[in-house]
């Protein structure tokens, strides 16, 4: 004799298939889209620095570099900062380039910092709107030390700022049109936590899942 679980388990699946339901066959999930592959093919030639310029301490500076062996392949982000006193100031680099990442939900690096200061954003700008006085969108993380692991930022995650500070709008990033994409280190004018000096951020990869 089949338990009544059994049967019901049995009805379910007989109406299914009966009526053509095949809920896999349509679930259609987005697969990883590499932006930038560093391990790979990538290089950092189209990469472009965007530091503060204007600083009583001195001009912030960073550089983007390609680094490889026989034995790996990856992107360094070098920056070296020089801040205001209350944190005002930043070094990064970006790369103008143009994606349509409609079905993703997040983006994610995978990287290590090394340094006294870890604390660095990803900055994205969408609609070709990229420079000031454009807000652009941005998500901070902080780089893994020691060993290389994946940090995600979602895209629910990205706000919108002007100059460092939050915008309160409702304004929201157009993933379908992103063109461009940066990284920073801040120095934390809006931040509890104050960063200077050297840092660095080793890159292998950049994607959307």
């Amino acid at each position: 004799m089949f338990s009544l679980k059994a049967v019901v388990i049995f009805q379910i699946l007989f109406f299914i298939s009966t009526n053509g339901i095949c809920y896999s066959s349509n679930i259609s999930l987005p697969e990883e889209q590499y932006l930038f592959d560093f391990t790979k093919s990538d290089n950092v030639e189209n990469w472009q620095e965007q530091s503060d310029t204007v600083r009583d301490v001195g001009m912030s500076k960073a550089v983007f570099v390609l680094h490889q062996n026989t034995a790996y392949r990856r992107a360094i982000f070098f920056a070296l900062l020089n801040p205001q006193l209350n944190g005002a100031g930043f070094a990064g680099v970006r790369a103008i380039k143009t994606y349509n990442l409609t079905g993703h939900t997040k983006l994610q690096i995978q990287c290590r910092g090394q340094g006294q200061y870890n604390g660095f954003k990803m900055v994205l700008r969408h609609k070709g709107l990229n420079d000031e006085p454009n807000y652009s969108f941005e998500q901070y993380f902080q780089g893994p030390k020691d060993e290389f692991a994946v940090r995600n930022l979602p895209f629910s995650e990205f706000k919108a700022y002007y100059r460092g500070k939050r915008v309160n709008n409702n304004e929201t990033l157009d993933i379908s049109q992103i063109t461009s994409i940066g990284i920073q280190m801040y120095g934390g004018v809006y931040q509890p936590i104050k960063q200077k000096g050297p840092a660095t951020l080793e890159i292998d990869w950049i994607r959307a899942v």
